[in-house]
């Protein structure tokens, strides 16, 4: 059976959205997907507003732009105000609980809260929220597998950056455990909470 997942990753810029995407793009390219990668930047880089449209497939993709996400990833407030609506009936949303907070959420879709800022402020890099989420969704997809995902990190990290692999692929361990925990307990993968 051919499959197609359609996701928005959103937040503020600093905040790795395009990072998060090309290095799930390119995963997935490693596993001999069709992946299609679409940024987007507000006018200011730091602190404006960031998406990023990936798309992973077994099929040829039409597109980059992804109007109805299976997955969408928001990292700040008015991404997921922007984007909720987008997110197709009885699919997923995985919210960074440190950043959005006092929200409902549509009944119709799986919400899974992870404070992926916590925890990559608690592992020593803030930066790495990115990669909590990522790893969270990996979790609910059962893709791209760790191995893609690993080679894909190594590949972007900058030259003398190389020793911020095993923190990234800590992080990224611990928002897959987050997630996998979570949709196990009903009252967690939730709706509407």
């Amino acid at each position: 059976m051919m499959r197609t997942e359609n996701i928005i990753i959103a937040g503020f810029g600093g905040q790795g959205i395009v990072a998060a995407g090309r290095t799930l793009a390119y995963a997935g390219m490693t596993e001999g997907k069709k992946t299609s990668m679409l940024p987007s930047y507000g006018p200011e880089m730091r602190g404006g507003f960031a998406n990023c449209h990936v798309i992973i497939s077994d099929s040829d993709i039409a597109s980059p732009i992804v109007s109805k996400p299976d997955i969408f990833i928001a990292m700040s407030h008015p991404a997921a105000d922007r984007f909720e609506p987008m997110v197709k009936p009885g699919k997923t949303m995985i919210v960074d609980s440190y950043q959005v907070k006092d929200r409902e959420y549509r009944n119709d879709i799986n919400v899974i809260k992870i404070p992926a800022t916590k925890i990559a402020m608690d592992a020593g890099n803030v930066k790495f929220s990115n990669m909590v989420m990522i790893g969270a969704l990996m979790a609910v997809l059962d893709l791209p597998s760790v191995e893609s995902m690993t080679r894909a990190v190594r590949n972007f990290l900058p030259k003398g950056k190389e020793d911020l692999l095993p923190l990234e692929m800590k992080v990224l361990s611990e928002g897959m455990k987050f997630a996998e925990q979570k949709s196990q307990r009903k009252d967690t993968i939730c709706y509407n909470g």
